[in-house]
């Protein structure tokens, strides 16, 4: 049900703005790209998507999964694509971490290291946005009554119930207990600071699409002017209503964009900019998609298969549906397809 909400939710907010500024900033935005900016969204996609990946794998250690940086890249890559294509704008994230954990046999640990980065990312983006409302009043009080009340109720009403649900069940209280000490591990004093900057750096980067695509757009405000506009943008972006991150940075861009005077229509339009310049930034997800279709299967068996030609190959334990474990010797790779399910 939640799904089909954030898609509502999305295709609510475009079909306003559609209702209010028309089409032609869609048509407008759709026109101006040109080879330049396909090129540098595709620059800037690289050097922001490592400096995600690196964060991911800092944190990926840091609670005990080992990450390579190459491998990390490119599944962010793929996140990013799938992110860009399926409703909601989070299910590459949540294929990414789901993937990992299963890779590294600890799938609860895969997702939450996912959770733990993309955390550490919106902190970055909350501390700078909080920067921007405050010193503009009249903006705090613009949006936060009308928008963010609501999502900061229903966000109150999620931690209510999870602290209840953590205290009336000996699991809550160990879930509780793993998260907070993952937490703990991620703000070490080794590590709070590489992920703190390369969370800001990627933040640039994507200030640095933006001021790209108002500039294809024919806005010619100074950067100074734009960058707490698209401080705002980027926030309504982590809003989880959206159709392939399309709906709240529209209607985002274009409410502020008119506020400060530039136009909601073009607001719009470079809206519409970044955002088809951010999904070709993530095109090189599509190629990795294609690429490792069967990977995984070639992957395990030859991994299972240097197992069982080992010497000191020990016995697997399979866990049954229906009873309890129990200890056999057959086949390396049947076993392995019982233990981890068919990939």
């Amino acid at each position: 049900m939640w799904p089909v909400l954030q898609v509502l939710g999305g295709l609510a907010i475009l079909a306003a703005l559609l209702w209010r500024l028309g089409t032609g900033a869609f048509v407008e935005g759709l026109r101006v790209i040109d080879a330049g900016a396909v090129v540098a969204a595709l620059g800037i996609g690289l050097l922001t998507t490592v400096f995600s990946a690196w964060r991911w794998c800092l944190v990926a250690r840091r609670v005990g999964l080992p990450l390579r940086l190459g491998t990390a890249v490119a599944d962010y890559y793929r996140s990013l694509f799938l992110n860009a294509t399926l409703p909601g704008g989070v299910l590459g994230d949540v294929h990414r971490g789901v993937r990992h954990g299963q890779h590294a046999d600890d799938l609860g640990r895969g997702v939450r290291a996912v959770v733990l980065e993309r955390t550490a990312g919106q902190v970055v983006v909350f501390a700078a946005a909080a920067a921007v409302l405050l010193s503009q009043p009249s903006w705090l009080h613009e949006i936060v009554a009308p928008s963010y009340v609501p999502v900061a109720v229903g966000l109150f009403a999620a931690v209510v119930a999870f602290i209840a649900w953590a205290r009336s069940s000996a699991r809550g209280r160990q879930a509780v207990a793993t998260v907070v000490t993952e937490i703990r591990g991620v703000l070490a004093r080794d590590t709070w600071p590489g992920i703190a900057i390369l969370s800001a750096a990627t933040l640039l980067g994507h200030l640095a699409l933006f001021l790209v695509s108002a500039r294809v757009a024919g806005v010619s405000a100074p950067v100074s002017q734009l960058v707490p506009l698209m401080v705002l943008a980027l926030l309504a972006m982590g809003l989880p209503v959206n159709v392939g991150g399309w709906g709240p940075r529209e209607g985002v861009t274009a409410w502020a964009f008119g506020a400060a005077g530039l136009g909601a229509t073009h607001g719009l339009t470079v809206a519409v900019v970044y955002g088809v310049l951010a999904f070709v930034a993530s095109l090189p997800g599509a190629g990795v998609l294609l690429l490792r279709r069967g990977r995984p299967q070639v992957e395990l068996e030859k991994r299972v298969g240097a197992e069982g030609n080992s010497p000191h190959r020990r016995p697997q334990r399979i866990s049954h549906p229906f009873g309890a474990p129990e200890v056999q010797a057959g086949h390396a790779v049947a076993q392995q397809h019982r233990r981890d399910g068919d990939v």
